[in-house]
């Protein structure tokens, strides 16, 4: 690219950004590409918690063992 100065102003690269996907995928192209972009639901750190604290060093090596085996 042409442009060797670095953009720093955030408002400007989403600016920039925005234009660009318009101009290669058209509106409707860039409404459907941010849409991939879900945030999801609930809480994955108290989830994963949830689940690992009950499992042991023993469980998890197994599991593990098996999953390689696979």
């Amino acid at each position: 690219m042409g442009n060797t100065k670095p953009m720093t102003d955030l408002s400007e690269i989403r600016r920039k950004g925005i234009k660009a996907l318009v101009e290669a995928l058209g509106p409707t192209g860039m409404a459907y590409f941010f849409m991939q972009f879900d945030q999801g639901s609930g809480n994955y750190t108290a989830e994963r918690h949830a689940w690992l604290d009950t499992i042991d060093e023993e469980e998890a090596y197994r599991l593990i063992g098996k999953t390689h085996k696979s």
